[in-house]
């Protein structure tokens, strides 16, 4: 079993220069199983094209990290027409499936191009310029979730990221609510924290009325409870905009289930499995899950008590993670697609907070009830691209998923989408209405 691995050490360039080439890996391997067939997917607005996809992960290292000259200069990139095949903020979404793209031989050139002079690059930096090398791993770790999203919304296979490892089973206990007493706490990243976006900054003092929240999130089986209540149809229970949604898409149930023989199936990939009932609810949107919780008589936690509760019972400097400073052994946490999926919502119990919340980081994504805005004091970082256009339009996930990497999330870490989308490896807690 591995040992606990720390957050990326900023002064450590082997450190960095072995996460780019693991996040590299995972790129290619995502979409390596697939054929020529399959790499040609219809237009959706919720996915991109995966050649393309590819290519924008190595333009946007290459862009940061080899192109940045003196005095603000861009240097040229090494691929013909890169920043208008490539550059996410020029190039529409429906555009990108009618792109001259490179033959994949002539993109796979250009990435292990670009990613060969920026692990020489890297060599060459000092601590100070390493904030572009963290920011482009990052950002190819969010795709690789992105790239693994677009999978299960098509119905391809599932690749082989990691070596099969079998889920921990655990005695379920019922869910119960924690009592979370609030008080003032400093919401969001410090700026001696290191590496951070700019959205979880700066640090701001909040006050937080005392609240109850859940143990664990809500599972399928008590997500079943609510579609066979006719749930779906029963308008008291749905927002406006929620319920515009439902008739809209003329949903009836979560995303990926469908009934047979009168018992729930649940579609995961390219299969259809029965559906796991204490497994985390996956693929609601934010509607869905507000909707749940009025039929329970129950709210969405906001992201301010979301971020207490995640950091409550730690000492000063120690709450990077719900368990503590450093991250748990593999197998202890479902994050990096250990498991090729979710695991039981109260399994893992290492990963547990110090009052007993569990699956706080990993398994799924948890929506909010907190709009997507900036924090008091919010500058935009260098990309501003990033969190900037999608203020007050996007709604607050947090938490990582089971295949999310584990060196991109923490406490503090803000996640968005729009309230409408179900297709990301999302679902949610609730807290007990006082």
């Amino acid at each position: 079993m591995n040992t606990a691995t720390p957050a990326l050490d900023p002064d450590d360039a082997s450190q960095l220069s072995d996460a780019l080439l693991d996040a590299r890996k995972w790129t290619l391997a995502l979409y390596g199983h697939l054929t020529p067939q399959h790499l040609q997917v219809p237009y959706l607005r919720i996915i991109n094209p995966p050649l393309w996809e590819i290519g924008h992960v190595g333009w946007f290292q290459e862009y940061w990290c080899l192109r940045q000259g003196p005095g603000g200069m861009l240097l040229p990139s090494r691929l013909k027409q890169a920043d208008s095949l490539y550059n996410s903020s020029l190039v529409t979404h429906a555009d990108r499936w009618s792109l001259p793209l490179p033959t994949r031989d002539e993109l796979m050139h250009y990435l292990d191009s670009v990613l060969h002079n920026t692990l020489a690059a890297l060599d060459r930096s000092t601590p100070d310029e390493r904030y572009f090398f963290r920011l482009a791993l990052l950002h190819e770790d969010m795709h690789t979730e992105a790239m693994l999203m677009t999978l299960q919304t098509l119905g391809y296979p599932a690749p082989a990221l990691t070596p099969t490892r079998q889920p921990p089973f655990a005695a379920e206990p019922a869910a119960q609510d924690i009592w979370l007493a609030g008080g003032e706490f400093a919401l969001g990243s410090p700026a001696d924290q290191g590496f951070a976006f700019d959205n979880e900054m700066p640090a701001h003092t909040v006050k937080l009325p005392g609240f109850l929240l859940s143990s664990s999130t809500v599972t399928n089986q008590d997500f079943a409870g609510f579609v066979d209540a006719g749930g779906y149809r029963a308008r008291e229970f749905w927002s406006d905009a929620g319920w515009q949604w439902r008739e809209k898409q003329r949903a009836e149930h979560p995303l990926y289930w469908q009934k047979d023989s009168g018992h729930w199936l649940m579609r995961r990939f390219d299969q259809w499995l029965k559906l796991p009932a204490e497994e985390p609810v996956m693929h609601v949107n934010y509607h869905e899950a507000e909707a749940w919780c009025r039929w329970a008589g129950r709210r969405l936690p906001s992201e301010t008590e979301w971020e207490y509760a995640a950091r409550a019972g730690h000492p000063d400097g120690g709450d990077r993670y719900p368990w503590g400073k450093a991250l748990l052994p593999t197998g202890l946490a479902s994050l990096d697609n250990t498991f090729s999926g979710p695991v039981q919502a109260s399994a893992l119990t290492c990963a547990d907070t110090p009052t007993g919340l569990q699956q706080m980081i990993g398994n799924v994504w948890e929506w909010t009830s907190s709009p997507f805005t900036p924090y008091p004091g919010f500058t935009p970082g260098p990309y501003r691209d990033y969190s900037e256009p999608w203020f007050h339009t996007h709604q607050v996930m947090r938490g990582g998923s089971f295949c999310t990497r584990s060196r991109l999330v923490h406490n503090r870490f803000r996640n968005f989408y729009i309230p409408d989308r179900n297709d990301m490896f999302v679902g949610f807690r609730s807290c007990h209405l006082l």
